[in-house]
């Protein structure tokens, strides 16, 4: 069983810039894609931003530009870089990992854009 734990979530004012943490509990597996969801009050979980295992990168189109996936594979961590932060961007964020034939969720951390 692994286990996903995100951090960094919060409250930021519009325009303003968050980092978010995504931490496997097990390390020595290879993840084969690894991501970012989001899931805003009332509206279905999107996609964010997902990196596979040869660095591949794919944004929503509301993330481009703005957002930046990034990993640090020995320690099976993977970070998502929120710049220029709108108030439509306030949602709960989970991150996400595929692991052979199973995908893994976090508990989710809130982020909250003011503005």
């Amino acid at each position: 069983q692994v286990q996903l734990v995100e951090s960094g979530g919060g409250l930021v004012q519009a325009g303003g810039s968050l980092r978010l943490s995504c931490a496997a509990s097990r390390r020595g597996y290879s993840f084969k894609a690894m991501g970012w969801y989001r899931q805003a009050s009332g509206k279905q979980r999107e996609l964010v931003a997902v990196i596979d295992a040869g660095g591949t990168t794919n944004y929503a189109d509301s993330a481009k530009g703005r957002f930046t996936i990034s990993t640090n594979k020995p320690q099976n961590t993977w970070f998502l870089q929120m710049n220029s932060l709108k108030p439509d961007d306030t949602a709960v964020y989970y991150c996400q990992g595929a692991l052979g034939s199973y995908t893994y969720w976090g508990q989710g951390t809130q982020v909250t854009v003011f503005s």
